[in-house]
């Protein structure tokens, strides 16, 4: 039931049209990478605030600009399109409870899509209809101390959770493993997992449920994503969703201090 993986050339001409020049994208310290998804609304819409002005979570972005730092369907071009809603996956397979320690917490920052610890600012979702993988990437609000700390535990997941066993709703018992996932060298502060939940349904049926994650810090605003499917998901999807996302916000926060 592992769908086919293919290699799908991804419209990055965003990058090299301008999105930030090499110059500005030095000075921000981002480097391209060695190597190169309740229902779901498509976008997250805040009420509006006429400028950028300083938040409690020390973000210097007006909502205006938050929504324009994230990403489109059109960065990863087909087969992504805009959410049809919740993955049928998604209550069937990722809410599961299980005793082992704080790996817990992370089956909940799954499941209720709060990676960075608190609602998203703004958010969009976009599914994959090859494979019926959903992508979630959303810009947190938080301040940057909160979301220092909240990368620094996702990274100890893979030792904390490296193994452990889940359960679902449906009583699917899961084998849950966790490693680090490598992300582009971009942002001040970042961490990446691949989760995988394997069971079987009480009619014999093998499921594997895969889930691609990614946190970003950029100054003083973050943003989080979730790649998620049955079996594979299509990694580079992931890849340029998060190097495409850290180029953007750093470029809309560029534009904002000049626009001060």
């Amino acid at each position: 039931m592992t769908p086919a993986i293919r290699s799908r050339a991804l419209p990055l001409s965003l990058i090299a049209a301008g999105l930030l020049a090499v110059g500005s994208c030095a000075a921000l310290g981002l480097n391209h990478p060695a190597t190169a998804p309740q229902p779901l609304p498509t976008i997250d819409r805040p009420t509006p605030t006429p400028k950028a002005s300083a938040r409690a979570d020390g973000s210097s972005l007006s909502d205006e600009q938050a929504r324009a730092a994230l990403i489109t369907q059109a960065d990863l071009g087909a087969p992504w399109t805009a959410t049809h809603g919740a993955a049928t996956w998604r209550d069937g397979l990722l809410k599961a409870t299980t005793g082992a320690g704080q790996c817990q917490g992370l089956l909940d920052a799954l499941y209720s899509d709060e990676l960075l610890g608190a609602p998203a600012r703004v958010a969009i979702g976009l599914d994959d209809s090859d494979t019926d993988a959903q992508l979630r990437y959303q810009i947190g609000a938080r301040s940057p101390a909160e979301v220092d700390s909240t990368l620094a535990w996702l990274r100890t997941m893979p030792v904390q959770c490296a193994r452990f066993t889940a359960t679902t709703d449906l009583g699917i018992v899961e084998d849950v493993q966790v490693v680090d996932a490598p992300l582009p060298e971009v942002g001040d502060v970042r961490q990446g997992l691949r989760i995988t939940l394997a069971g079987t349904t009480p009619d014999e049926q093998e499921t594997v449920l895969t889930m691609e994650v990614a946190a970003v810090r950029v100054g003083t605003d973050a943003f989080a994503l979730t790649n998620g499917g049955l079996g594979e998901v299509p990694n580079d999807a992931t890849q340029a969703a998060v190097q495409i996302g850290a180029l953007r916000l750093a470029d809309v926060r560029r534009q904002g201090r000049a626009q001060v």
